[in-house]
């Protein structure tokens, strides 16, 4: 590739089927953005505790040749993703609302080799195995979906612990076991 060479910049479409089939070999580079809404992300409406006709995400991708000292430039996708979903609290376990905006970047590879020997070390950014016919919707939901917090809940003081279902007989019964550990031990001794 000729490093004074223009590339021209494709816009692309907001269209949840265009980014189905997006073609990172050319040379070219993309700008678009968008909202997803969660009906275009089965998986992710899978994970939502309800959904919400205003849950989605908006989304942002760039793409641009960046110079690397010895070898062909190196195309690199940056992501931008900022939505709200709907998660269980696993403190009270009722429903969270759960904001996220996040920003990956992504150097852009041919091959698996290539992402092989791409060093673990570099928190930056990523490599991406890319193709003609590449699902940048699926990439898009992806990261969505590792963006998920590990445990959802609410903020501190928001919500109170979920209440036992067992009745007060069997919590106090809990709590004197809690006291003396030692207690079944001392009942075994005597039978």
């Amino acid at each position: 590739m000729n490093r004074n060479q223009v590339l021209p910049q494709v816009e692309l479409s907001a269209e949840p089927s265009a980014l189905k089939r997006v073609d990172f070999c050319a040379p070219q580079s993309y700008v678009g953005s968008g909202f997803l809404s969660m009906s275009d992300m089965p998986r992710l409406a899978e994970e939502a505790s309800t959904v919400n006709p205003a849950d989605g995400f908006n989304w942002s991708v760039r793409t641009y040749f960046e110079d690397s000292p010895g070898s062909e430039p190196h195309q690199i996708l940056e992501l931008g993703l900022k939505g709200r979903l709907h998660l269980v609290c696993q403190r009270c376990l009722q429903d969270c609302a759960v904001d996220l905006d996040e920003n990956r970047r992504f150097i852009l590879v041919l091959t698996d080799s290539e992402a092989d020997e791409y060093p673990l070390e570099d928190e930056e950014q990523e490599p991406l195995v890319v193709n003609q016919h590449f699902n940048l919707l699926e990439t898009i939901e992806d990261e969505v979906l590792l963006s998920l917090p590990l445990i959802p809940k609410h903020p501190d003081g928001f919500c109170e612990p979920h209440a036992s279902t067992f009745g007060d007989e069997v919590d106090e019964e809990l709590s004197n076991e809690r006291e003396n550990p030692f207690n079944i031990l001392k009942n075994m001794k005597k039978n």
